[in-house]
């Protein structure tokens, strides 16, 4: 099957998969075959923060102890995560990507039939109830969400948890975030300072989760992990 889009010749596409999930629209496809002039890649550059959670994870869960039983992680190449924790012993992991996994592998593919991970517009309220997961991960995704988007998104990522609120973001001067292409999300990565963060979080009643960071930090300092991002650990609204 052959589509044109725009700043693309021909996409190949491979694979139609039949979701259930209304919100999220009947198929989603996979492209493959056919060489791509001037394809996209889901991320390019030089540094991507959802790397950076899988290397937290060890970290993560001994701040976080029987919090990390029940994870929902929102970003780009969330496969990728989602596949390491449930890698972890007494760990249930799902999904949500923001923009697309046309270049998707055959484990990636597996977990979108299983369920595990959906494709979904998180400008829109979460296909989830309050609390479905006990930590939300997040990375790779406020960074291209206008003001007006971010203040809807972040209390949904908030409302969906009942443990806490996990944030990897990008420093504004000292790294290249890897991009997520502007023809998938429509804009630029807008990289802030922490002070920023801060204020804003005080502007939607979220609460630093101060024995989270402590604990963490203390794995973190144990494990000589050093990381690359900014972490950022949030109470969940009460």
């Amino acid at each position: 099957m052959l589509l044109r889009t725009s700043n693309v010749d021909f996409v190949f596409i491979s694979e139609c998969i039949f979701l259930p999930w209304p919100t999220l629209g009947n198929y989603i496809c996979f492209a493959g075959g056919l060489g791509i002039k001037g394809a996209v890649n889901r991320v390019e550059g030089d540094f991507s923060c959802t790397f950076e959670v899988e290397r937290a994870i060890p970290f993560l869960k001994q701040a976080y102890g029987d919090s990390m039983h029940k994870v929902l992680h929102v970003g780009p190449d969330t496969c990728s995560v989602v596949s390491t924790l449930l890698r972890e012993e007494e760990t249930e992991a799902w999904g949500v990507e923001p923009y697309d996994i046309e270049d998707a592998d055959h484990n990636c593919k597996s977990l979108v039939r299983k369920g595990l991970v959906r494709v979904a517009d998180i400008k829109f309220p979460l296909p989830y109830r309050a609390k479905s997961f006990s930590l939300v991960l997040v990375s790779d995704a406020l960074e291209y969400l206008s003001p007006k988007y971010l203040n809807k998104t972040l209390p949904e990522l908030a409302r969906v948890s009942a443990d806490g609120l996990i944030i990897f973001t990008g420093y504004p001067q000292h790294h290249k975030i890897k991009a997520v292409d502007k023809f998938k999300v429509g804009r630029s990565a807008k990289l802030r300072s922490a002070a920023w963060w801060f204020r804003y979080f005080v502007q939607l009643s979220l609460e630093e989760n101060e024995a989270a960071v402590k604990k963490f930090d203390q794995a973190a300092a144990k494990g000589s992990y050093n990381p690359s991002c900014q972490i950022f650990h949030l109470k969940s609204y009460q």
